[in-house]
């Protein structure tokens, strides 16, 4: 979640925790999140024990399905046909999980799209990397 998305939240009068660092991996320090109104906290474990709704951009990792519970609601990636562990674990955890990739608006998928279009520019871009006479061949180069 962006610090914009954060702030949106807060004005509408929802408490949004966010675990330090973790927007460092998309350029958002702890400072903008906190803001945007966001509090701060060290684990996971503070950030699954608290919250009723979780909005993860990658699916939740082993040690994270753990924490859920029934009254959690999971928003995030969740690809669960490649995983039958993952979607075994969100079953038993009991949680309502929403995976961005199923979101439908006017039988479009706006979550999915953008990510489908830049993985098809990169792979033109990584294939003539690792093959330029087969890029050259199919005159991408």
């Amino acid at each position: 979640m962006i610090p914009g998305s954060v702030m949106d939240l807060v004005k509408r009068g929802h408490r949004v925790l966010v675990q330090r660092g973790a927007g460092e991996g998309a350029s958002y320090d702890d400072a903008l999140y906190q803001a945007a109104g966001a509090e701060l906290v060290e684990t996971a474990e503070e950030v699954f024990a608290t919250a009723e709704m979780i909005v993860k951009v990658e699916e939740p990792q082993p040690e994270e399905i753990a924490m859920l519970r029934p009254d959690h609601l999971l928003f995030t990636y969740l690809h669960l046909d490649a995983n039958i562990s993952l979607t075994e674990g969100l079953m038993t955890s009991g949680c309502t999980a929403i995976a961005y990739e199923t979101i439908e608006v006017n039988r479009r998928l706006p979550l999915l799209e953008p990510m489908s279009e830049i993985a098809g520019r990169m792979s033109a871009i990584v294939g003539s990397i690792i093959s330029p006479s087969i890029v050259a061949a199919a005159g991408f180069c």
